[in-house]
């Protein structure tokens, strides 16, 4: 790295980041007037050989569920070292600076690559279960149709109605991520050489009782035909109801589409409730993969930002390699809505390094899991489940979208 400069990125250089992040990831990057408007440069990070950049990284400004609230939360995106300068620590020294100096006290990101970001202190925080239904062998949903509360938005009463909808599962599953008025209008962007050979972005919408929209869908359609008929593919981009009955009745309208075969969605829960609303479970075939990864910078007030299942007394012994100041010994309390996390020289009840800390962050996953490995130690007998307890939600976290 002697001969290669780390330095914040200019208003400028978007494109340029763009085209990096592209060949590094094998896609060609095209021009995008709300990307360009969303770009953050004091936020992102270029590796440069004498004029030229050769690496990326970049934080979104975004808010992020955990149990208890809703928090700041560094969106880790475009990462991406140049082809030829791949081994030479380009990544190590962007993503080390980066760390190290964002005001949050979380990062997370979507890893293309799993096997590098343990080495930074990520830890999987969230599972995510793709979903490919065979609607021909789904059967029946249970449950009655009701036809009559669904409707579709156009895109620009869509940004009026679906953000409220959004807030509202954030109050309910730590992982989901806030979007701002130009990220939602981002998201719903709907540009033709986008579509992949879909239809044009639907935006289904059921309405309660009140005439209030209380769930949405995102999907798309495509033609197919085999040689005994129609078998239409239906692809689901992203439900949000966080109503039981707005649910139900969105997946079984989007379950019993006619002429259609087969159903795609990509970003549903590990506890996903879909497999109650179908007569036959083994019709939908799951993908089960890490979906949001969480690095944690600032071990208390992390730990302070978030709220615990159960009363809470214990001393973490943590290690963090990468930054210092989040090695030693933390007291953290917990008592209903109060929380504390503090240094302390009192012995460790639990040793754990800073990337299982962030795995079980979100409650996702249990901390025992990691004594089994030995890569969480108990020291005092019983502060293991008590601390496993604490940290666990009723639901598990979920990431809507790659970002």
């Amino acid at each position: 790295m002697s001969d290669i400069e780390v330095r914040t990125a200019q208003a400028d250089e978007y494109d340029a980041l763009q085209g990096v992040f592209g060949a590094a990831m094998m896609f060609e990057a095209s021009p995008n007037e709300l990307g360009q408007q969303l770009f953050e440069p004091e936020r992102a990070l270029v590796a440069t050989d004498g004029a030229e950049i050769i690496g990326t990284t970049r934080a979104l400004t975004r808010d992020l569920s955990v149990p208890g609230g809703v928090v700041p939360a560094a969106h880790v995106t475009g990462v991406g070292v140049m082809a030829t300068y791949r081994r030479r620590g380009v990544m190590s020294g962007l993503i080390g600076r980066q760390l190290r100096e964002v005001p949050e006290a979380i990062a997370v990101l979507w890893a293309s690559e799993p096997a590098i970001y343990g080495r930074f202190g990520y830890g999987a925080a969230a599972w995510g279960t793709a979903y490919e239904v065979d609607l021909h062998r789904v059967g029946p949903p249970t449950g009655p149709i009701r036809p009559g509360e669904l409707g579709e938005l156009t895109a620009d009463d869509a940004l009026k109605e679906l953000p409220q909808l959004l807030l509202r599962l954030q109050e309910q599953r730590a992982g989901v991520s806030g979007r701002s008025e130009l990220r939602w209008q981002k998201h719903l962007e709907d540009k033709p050489d986008d579509r992949g050979g879909r239809t044009a972005l639907r935006i289904l919408v059921h309405r309660d009782e009140a005439g209030s929209v209380d769930g949405y869908a995102l999907w798309r359609g495509k033609m197919v035909w085999n040689p005994t008929g129609p078998a239409y593919e239906v692809l689901v981009e992203e439900l949000v109801a966080p109503a039981p009955t707005a649910y139900r009745v969105l997946w079984q309208h989007l379950l019993t589409m006619d002429l259609s075969a087969k159903l795609s969605y990509g970003y549903a829960a590990i506890d996903e409730p879909l497999v109650q609303l179908v007569s036959t479970p083994t019709a939908l075939d799951r993908r089960v993969s890490e979906s949001l990864w969480l690095r944690i910078t600032d071990v208390q007030r992390a730990l302070e930002q978030r709220r615990y299942a159960v009363p809470l007394d214990v001393v973490l012994d943590v290690t963090d390699d990468l930054i210092a100041a989040n090695t030693g010994r933390f007291r953290l309390t917990a008592d209903g809505s109060s929380v504390t996390c503090s240094r302390t020289e009192d012995p460790a009840d639990l040793s754990v390094s800073i990337r299982e800390l962030g795995a079980t962050y979100l409650g996702g996953r249990p901390l025992a899991e990691f004594a089994t490995t030995g890569r969480v130690t108990e020291h005092t007998p019983g502060t293991l489940d008590q601390a496993t307890a604490a940290l666990r939600c009723p639901l598990a976290p979920v990431s809507l979208e790659v970002f």
